[in-house]
């Protein structure tokens, strides 16, 4: 018998078991755990308004430097001391919500939202009408909240999934189910939707502008592949594929949507007709193709899953591009009502499909999924947008700190979660280790990303 060879992470197996033949949680706690996130942001404002922990004075603080070129020292104190602030009741909670306190979370949740009926009535905190005199600043300010509320919750969950602390039905589920994790890829696919050059009419790009905006991805998910199989990393074969990953999805969702290029009021069409389309395809029996574990010795059928899945993403895609072009890029002054009647619509179109059609599936992006995660993603903008009716600040300084930099977080998560995981035997870690590894490193991101938007970083690729 031969010897087994030095590895980089000799629990590699234990790990993937841990993560694997998983179904998910409930759609009522999806909805509870979505509520969460957007009314602490929310209540953030309103504490601020009440002039509790001081003004955040975002705008004069996040000038950076002063005339000379040096930092100036008071106007760190107070952005760092505004950004612990912001930490300690926005993504310290979120964490606690996703691991030691994730039984409560439906009675938290109802408790966070009469709370915030509450600051809604209370009509002694100040005026609307400098918040209400521009709508169009209103709804930027949402969406970027929106995308901020995806981010905190993805970094958190790439490093917290791999700890037992972390509920295993929060994770990515096998075949069929409504996990929470199962909502990272297509909120990506949907949140970039939704602000894209398509949805605000912008002309067509050049084939030279589509690789140069599409070639970081790709090189991103080819620095991904080489590093797992170089250093062993776990890897779950049944999410993408063998050589598959969340890169290369969203590279191949870009290349479709230059390829094909329409104006923004025929995508919602042609992306419901793709997805339609597509679940006739699945339900021919392509389906018991994709969930099979069988794979034949080509690149088609070892990366089946990420393969196929991209017309899924790519609808879904599709029809964000309609949608942001409909709420944020036209009228404003519905914007708020038809976010709220477009996320009763999606939730009841889930629990419909779900039952008649076919079942939540994340791993072949069906279109139950796709309504899914329009779904929860439009109950978090619903959420949000009720920070038009409390007055004060608009958004807080971690939210403009994430916002600026929302590839590079994500980045950076992936590194610190990576390198966790290399040092640290994370399956048998008891849970007080494992919560106190999970709060340095959500405070140490947070750190970070407050240092590269208070100094002017900004990572772009194009």
């Amino acid at each position: 018998m031969d010897p087994p060879r030095n590895s980089f992470n000799p629990n590699k197996h234990l790990k993937e078991e841990f993560v694997s033949n998983l179904t998910g949680s409930s759609i009522l706690e999806i909805v509870s755990l979505s509520t969460i996130v957007p009314a602490l942001i929310v209540l953030r404002h309103y504490v601020c308004a009440k002039g509790l922990y001081g003004p955040l004075h975002a705008k004069k603080i996040t000038s950076k430097k002063e005339k000379d070129g040096t930092i100036d020292g008071r106007s760190w104190r107070i952005y760092m001391s505004t950004l612990v602030m912001d930490f300690l009741f926005i993504v310290l909670p979120t964490l606690l919500f996703l691991t030691v306190l994730a039984e409560w979370t439906n009675i938290c949740a109802i408790c966070l939202i009469l709370l915030l009926l509450f600051c809604i009535g209370d009509k002694r905190s100040g005026s609307y009408s400098e918040r209400g005199s521009d709508l169009a600043y209103s709804v930027r300010a949402n969406v970027s909240a929106y995308r901020v509320s995806m981010m905190i919750v993805t970094c958190l969950c790439i490093l917290a999934v791999d700890f037992t602390i972390y509920p295993r039905r929060y994770a990515k589920t096998e075949t069929y189910g409504t996990g929470l994790m199962d909502l990272g890829v297509g909120s990506f696919v949907l949140a970039n939707s939704l602000v894209s050059r398509q949805a605000r009419n912008v002309s067509s790009m050049k084939w030279k502008t589509v690789l140069q905006s599409t070639s970081p991805m790709i090189i991103l998910g080819v620095g991904r592949l080489i590093f797992t199989s170089g250093v062993d990393y776990q890897v779950h074969v049944g999410e993408y594929g063998v050589h598959w990953n969340f890169f290369f999805t969203l590279a191949g969702v870009s290349l479709l949507t230059s390829l094909i290029n329409i104006h923004s009021r025929y995508c919602g069409i042609l992306g419901l007709s793709i997805l339609i389309g597509y679940q006739l395809w699945l339900s021919s029996g392509i389906n018991e193709f994709l969930l099979s574990n069988e794979r034949a010795n080509n690149l088609f059928s070892q990366n089946k899953e990420g393969v196929v899945s991209i017309f899924g993403y790519w609808g879904m895609y599709l029809v964000g591009v309609q949608l942001g072009n409909f709420l944020f890029f036209g009228n404003n002054r519905r914007t708020r009502m038809r976010v709220w009647i477009l996320a009763v619509i999606f939730w009841l179109s889930t629990i419909i499909l779900d039952r008649h059609v076919e079942r939540v599936s994340r791993r072949m992006c069906n279109l139950t999924y796709v309504a899914f995660v329009l779904a929860q993603n439009f109950q978090v903008l619903a959420i949000l947008v009720l920070s038009d009716f409390i007055p004060g600040q608009k958004t807080s300084v971690i939210e403009e700190a994430f916002d600026r930099n929302l590839l590079g977080s994500f980045l950076l998560a992936n590194i610190m979660t990576g390198l966790i995981n290399m040092s640290v035997d994370t399956i048998s870690t008891s849970s007080i280790t494992a919560l106190a590894i999970l709060v340095g490193y959500a405070f140490i991101l947070s750190i970070l990303g407050g240092f590269a938007a208070f100094s002017g970083i900004k990572l772009k690729f194009w």
